[in-house]
């Protein structure tokens, strides 16, 4: 084996069975990565300088393929019930990693050391191993980067081991189907074949960092994006795929913190990531400045298209997936908070996208009400963005963000709940979706809009305005709002048809209630209280 690159002293990958690979290439420079994907065929230089991939068979997560070891650690602790927390055979381990060395016998690797969670308390040392060069891009944009002092005495607690061209035999391995994610936590690993699709990488640690810190360290972690304010004021915006959570918090006026993934101490909150992992289906300049500039060198452009002829992007082109992303370091934002740490939040946002029409553009939650949204974590997908999907359809993410939590919804709902109350914090739920009718009636909200609702919360403009109660959903909506005309703040307003906006009400308040009934055995009567009424105008 031949090694290149900068590496710990001592640092070695044999002691993992990967000691008969042809070369490993250690924490090597992007230019270095960017040019090895170029010589190998597997990419292409942008415009912009940024390098466009395809991931293959694979263009986003496939849950049902997302595995974790049921042994002696896990067996009580992981919430099983969950549809996302699927047991692998811990006899099955050995066999499929052996079977994985294997395979990766006399190819090249690229080894990356890096780090999650930017409190320094709670850092974890990751060593990402690839079988592409663009796998390693894509970990060195998403983690932490160490420094030269820390690469030179890193020590990695956890591996993830990626290789898309491995594929398992569900009948010897154990696995579903040809791919696989799957967490080991006695060995502390991470085991990734058959896709090449890199969320899968970031969404494996993330998955570690949300069973490890709520039990072991006392810290909340939260599927949300974070920014502060000049005054140190911190935000933070919860919200799944498609709801706006990377755009909203990318605020010229404000520092990022991160965008997708953060933690929660006694004394703030801090990114567990280095990097940003954005949608990029319909990006422009005018709309989503701050994204759109820092896809540049060092960026990585997933299953995009360009126009013919050209190197230029076309983000309107969704034939190879609506899930088209870019990933890119968190300094390739202007005005980033350093480190990416804030203090106590003081206002929280709900981010939906609700396509129905029906929920207020910006509303302020009760304590139970915001337990209870945080537990349903409602978005709704539109006509097109899935095979079948021909009319708005209800999406509803514990915690907004289910596919990633080991432990029980309430554990992380509870801890939430506790930190609201200690710190007196503002929790709003803004609505991202349609408004004046549902989606192929009604239209966007618009992000101006938005923005400026959002402005109005964190600068306090909407603590002395007069409020009314949503009659099916409870919520408390503003009658006024610093540029944003007062007709849209009441959804029943802009329909035409008000009967018609009643008979929807009530449809989606009867699929809040249906969903929550899986957490209703251990909801407090404060949260239950909160659920929507259903019977209104019925």
């Amino acid at each position: 084996m031949n090694e290149f690159g900068r590496k710990a002293k001592n640092a070695s990958i044999a002691d993992l069975g990967l000691g008969n690979v042809r070369n490993a290439y250690w924490n090597l420079e992007p230019a270095e990565l960017v040019e090895d994907v170029i010589i190998q065929g597997e990419g292409f230089l942008t415009d912009s300088g940024a390098l466009a991939i395809e991931t293959g068979e694979f263009t986003g997560r496939s849950p049902k393929d997302k595995f974790i070891v049921r042994d002696e650690i896990t067996k009580n602790t992981i919430w099983w019930e969950g549809s996302f927390n699927n047991s692998f055979d811990p006899d099955k381990i050995e066999p499929l990693l052996n079977r994985m060395q294997a395979y990766a016998m006399n190819k090249d690797v690229y080894v990356r050391d890096c780090i999650a969670c930017a409190d320094p308390a709670h850092k974890l040392n990751i060593r990402v191993i690839t079988e592409t060069a663009w796998s390693n891009i894509f970990a060195n944009n998403m983690f932490i980067r160490p420094s030269d002092e820390e690469i030179e005495n890193f020590e990695a607690e956890w591996t993830v081991l990626c290789l898309p061209g491995f594929m398992a035999d569900p009948e010897i391995d154990g696995t579903r189907q040809h791919n696989f994610s799957i967490l080991d936590f006695k060995r502390k690993m991470a085991l990734i074949g058959g896709s090449g699709y890199t969320g899968e990488i970031k969404k494996g640690i993330f998955t570690v960092l949300n069973y490890v810190l709520p039990q072991d360290k006392g810290v909340l972690s939260m599927h949300c994006s974070a920014n502060t304010g000049k005054d140190g004021d911190t935000a933070v915006f919860f919200g799944l795929s498609g709801t706006g959570k990377t755009t909203l918090s990318a605020d010229p006026n404000r520092a990022l913190i991160g965008d997708d993934e953060h933690g929660w101490t006694e004394t703030g909150v801090f990114n567990f990531e280095g990097g940003c992992y954005a949608k990029c289906i319909d990006l422009t300049a005018e709309k989503e400045p701050e994204i759109w500039k820092a896809i540049k060198f060092g960026a990585l452009l997933e299953n995009i298209q360009v126009y013919e002829g050209t190197a230029r992007v076309n983000f309107e082109d969704c034939s190879t997936t609506e899930n088209t992303r870019v990933s890119y370091p968190i300094h390739h934002i202007e005005g980033i908070a350093k480190p990416s740490m804030g203090g106590i939040p003081k206002n929280i946002f709900f981010l939906t996208a609700d396509a129905f029409g029906v929920l207020p553009p910006v509303s302020k939650l009760t304590p139970g009400q915001a337990m209870y949204h945080f537990i349903s974590g409602y978005t709704a997908k539109v006509a097109g963005t899935e095979a079948g999907i021909t009319e708005p359809v209800t999406t509803f993410s514990a915690c907004f963000g289910a596919p990633f939590l080991p432990l029980h919804p309430t554990k992380y709902a509870e801890m939430l709940g506790e930190k609201m109350k200690k710190h007196d914090v503002n929790i709003w739920l803004i609505n991202t979706g349609w408004s004046g009718g549902e989606y192929g009636v009604g239209s966007r909200i618009k992000l101006k809009y938005t923005r400026a609702m959002i402005t109005a919360a964190l600068t306090g403009q909407l603590e002395n305005v007069e409020y009314k109660s949503h009659e099916v959903f409870g919520l408390n909506m503003p009658t006024s709002c610093p540029d944003v005309p007062s007709e849209i703040l009441d959804p029943k307003n802009t329909w035409t048809d008000k009967n018609a906006y009643d008979t929807k009400a009530n449809k989606l308040a009867s699929e809040f209630v249906n969903n929550f009934a899986t957490f209703a055995d251990n909801a407090s009567e404060e949260i239950m209280a909160a659920a929507p009424n259903v019977t209104a105008n019925a």
